[in-house]
């Protein structure tokens, strides 16, 4: 069945879609049941405003919790009821791989993006992403997203990853600091928020590379003003992955 989002709809009394309505305390156990499916999250989101708010308020909060318990408690450790960038994002982020289609990021590269099933995000690999001077930071990473024998370019991978309290970082300071340009076009496929080349801000460190398994002058990531990192990298042959882990 396919959905026709109304924008305008603000679910009054009025509004067509309160006939034989559901309450949202029922709306949430019917998708605990469920266990927090995103693909049906995202269904219901498209039928009105309302809906679309309890899912962005309510139901990607519960689907994170239930995805990343860890990572999500450390998230809002900080005294936040909420994460940079909203939850819809967030659970976007968990399941999602960017990939590059748009021609606006990685110029060289044409993968689309697609979902995951499931991925492995690390506090202790996203320090090996920041400058010595920034790793006071707290910054989650995935495993790359493997895309193999991608012609000319090798064996590619994707990553993509989230600050904690982003707006009091010393990631975003720096970036002010060193008057870092935003992209002119491009924005983030998560938050829709604009974004910074951290390869431009000179703000790659040697360390991402070994953690990745990639080649050194082959890895760039951005930065979206709500603190989601996305990126790309060649892939070494395996067993000189291996070595480039061993010197780490």
């Amino acid at each position: 069945m396919i959905l026709t989002k109304q924008y305008r709809c603000i679910h009054s009394s009025s509004c067509q879609c309160t006939k034989g309505h559901l309450s949202e305390d029922v709306i949430f156990l019917v998708f605990q049941h469920l266990n927090w499916n995103p693909k049906l999250i995202a269904t219901l989101s498209r039928v009105c405003k309302w809906f679309d708010d309890l899912a962005k308020r309510v139901l990607w909060k519960e689907f994170c919790k239930t995805r990343a318990p860890k990572m999500m408690l450390d998230l809002q450790s900080s005294g936040s009821h909420s994460v940079d960038g909203n939850w819809r994002a967030l659970g976007k982020l968990l399941i999602y791989c960017s990939g590059c289609s748009g021609g606006c990021l990685f110029d060289s590269i044409q993968i689309p993006g697609h979902f995951v099933y499931r991925t492995r995000f690390s506090r202790t690999s996203g320090k090996s992403f920041l400058l010595p001077q920034c790793r006071t930071d707290v910054l989650y990473v995935s495993d790359p997203c493997e895309h193999l024998d991608q012609g000319e370019e090798g064996d590619v991978g994707f990553f993509r990853g989230i600050f904690k309290s982003f707006l009091a970082s010393k990631v975003r300071k720096m970036l002010i600091d060193r008057h870092a340009q935003l992209h002119p076009t491009a924005v983030c496929p998560y938050c829709k928020a604009k974004l910074w080349n951290m390869l431009q801000a000179k703000m790659v460190p040697q360390s991402a590379s070994c953690r990745l398994g990639a080649y050194d002058d082959c890895i760039e990531y951005y930065v979206c003003l709500n603190g989601h990192m996305l990126g790309i990298c060649t892939l070494l042959p395996l067993s000189d992955s291996e070595e480039a882990s061993e010197s780490e």
